[in-house]
């Protein structure tokens, strides 16, 4: 495996080189780059699957490295390194697909467990690559999968090719337009999750409206997950109320809302992909808040709203966490559902930026204390499917009482990982009052190396084992010294030494009104028990 480092910082560079377990993640070569565009150069040359970058750097910055790395390069992935922890880099990072986001100075923990994490998500990746590509061979076989292929890299070639329109019986027309339906999780539940099964049936509905017409022709567009898109070379006039038809038929048959969009007129079948592309916009533009009867969008997009971000609450959300107590959450999320549905509004496209945006939030406060992430956690599209209704509108109440909950069960999990790491703290400090008996052990001095308050030391260690520290440290001492009186001819001055007390004479004293006799009393009587 190999792997790119690129800073413009030398040090930074070299520091990542030394800290990582290269070795441990199968990573044989490193290479290094202090821009994005010699860093362009060796990931064209070399190809790395995995890539570190810094965000501020001259010629390229990390910003528009990462966007040439989604479009040119998109099965590496890359790992932000930054000295900025600020939610506009971070949010830059999310949308290009950054693996992960860590801070300098880089903590070689945090590093060596990105690194196993990021090189573990590329061989997960790599085997469904090449899955795909041996699945791929089958379809090639597979008539009905041979024509979503076919027409698929048509529309996406942007380009004509004359074989496919006398293939598809293509009827020349002077403009045409392209209309994507979208299939989610939840319409592939009503099939009993046979996905095959409710592509194959939503389609014979479109084909058979698109037929009745001669009007146009539909496939799965297996460039993109859930959709079907609808090439149309009718009327201008005819295309709305055909896609009324098509959307209506298919919540009728099968109770389940595909809502479609249609993009703008174009005058060359080369330029479908523009049209696709406005009305995949037009999609991702629809306000899930809206009970219409028929989801069916065309015409132009809606005016450009305010762009929100969740990681600009990341001050709120620490301080909720402070708090350790659902109650500021649902103070907090009330707020930012209010901000991201002002005026009744809310994209799907902004649903599924706070849902990654809510994962990425969530991971790194469950990696802050050290719990395990979910592994069951699904993708932002099925997370939000099942609150989608039968007439395609949001159930926005719901929703947010399925955030609240999960978060509910986060702080659970922190108490309970708090709870076990501070037990397991007051155990260090008895194991170090047991390797320290013979000297004062201070407060201040457990303090500073457990890194805790003296208050809460003390407070704990009492709940913990009923006594003091002095007292259990006494205790510790007293124990010690009736080993040595029973198996040394060591003097009582020489044992009070030795366990920690200058003044014999306020050891005898202790010892007395601990044990009930005096130190020489006690190594008598034991003497006398064993000659016996």
């Amino acid at each position: 495996m190999k792997v790119l480092i690129v800073d413009d910082e030398k040090h930074v560079r070299e520091g990542i080189r030394l800290l990582a377990n290269w070795e441990e993640n199968n990573i044989n070569e490193i290479y290094e780059a202090s821009n994005g565009e010699d860093a362009i150069e060796l990931i064209e040359r070399y190809k790395p699957e995995l890539i570190f970058s810094d965000m501020k750097m001259p010629k390229m910055d990390g910003t528009k490295l990462l966007e040439w790395i989604k479009q040119n390069q998109p099965t590496s992935k890359t790992v932000v390194i930054t000295g900025y922890d600020d939610y506009d880099y971070m949010r830059k990072a999310i949308h290009f697909n950054s693996f992960d986001y860590l801070l300098k100075p880089v903590d070689p923990e945090i590093l060596n467990n990105t690194l196993k994490n990021a090189v573990e998500r590329w061989n997960e990746e790599e085997v469904d690559r090449k899955r795909k590509v041996n699945s791929d061979q089958l379809i090639n076989k597979m008539k009905p999968a041979y024509r979503d292929r076919k027409l698929t890299h048509f529309l996406t070639s942007r380009s004509v090719n004359e074989e496919v329109l006398r293939e598809f019986q293509f009827y020349l027309a002077s403009e045409y337009r392209v209309a994507v339906l979208c299939i989610t999780e939840k319409t592939i539940e009503q099939f009993n999750r046979d996905r095959e099964l409710a592509y194959f049936s939503i389609l014979n509905i479109i084909t058979e409206a698109l037929s009745e017409r001669r009007s146009g022709i539909a496939f799965r567009y297996l460039a993109n997950k859930g959709e079907i898109a609808i090439i149309l070379w009718n009327k201008s006039e005819d295309v709305d109320p055909l896609l009324t038809e098509i959307y209506k038929k298919i919540q009728h048959t099968f109770e389940v809302s595909c809502p479609i969009a249609v993009g703008g007129p174009v005058g060359e079948l080369a330029k479908l992909m523009d049209s696709y592309e406005a009305g995949k916009e037009l999609l991702y533009s629809m306000n899930v808040l809206e009970k219409r009867a028929v989801r069916v969008y065309s015409g132009s997009l809606l005016p450009k709203l305010e762009w929100k971000s969740l990681m600009k609450h990341n001050s709120a959300i620490k301080m909720a966490m402070q708090t350790g107590e659902i109650g500021a959450f649902r103070e907090l999320l009330e707020q930012v559902a209010a901000e991201y549905t002002e005026n009744g509004f809310l994209s799907w496209k902004q649903l599924l930026h706070f849902e990654k945006e809510y994962r990425v939030v969530g991971e790194r406060w469950y990696k802050n204390y050290q719990i395990a992430f979910p592994e069951a956690w699904e993708s932002a599209e099925n997370r939000t499917d099942s609150f989608f209704e039968s007439d395609g509108s949001f159930q926005l109440e719901a929703y947010k009482t399925y955030i609240k909950r999960e978060i509910a069960v986060f702080l659970k999990k922190v108490k309970r990982a708090s709870a076990t790491k501070e037990s397991s703290i007051i155990y260090e400090i008895e194991k170090y009052l047991h390797a320290n008996f013979n000297r004062d052990v201070k407060l201040q001095e457990l303090s500073e190396r457990f890194f805790i308050s003296r208050e809460y030391i003390s407070r704990k260690f009492k709940k913990e084992f009923q006594v003091t520290i002095t007292d259990y440290l006494t205790k510790i001492r007293i124990e010690k010294a009736k080993s040595l009186l029973v198996n040394s001819s060591l003097k009582i001055y020489e044992i009070a030494s030795m366990i920690g007390y200058q003044d014999d004479k306020y050891f005898r004293k202790l010892f007395k009104k601990t044990v009930g006799v005096t130190p020489n009393e006690y190594r008598d009587a034991q003497i006398t028990n064993t000659l016996k």
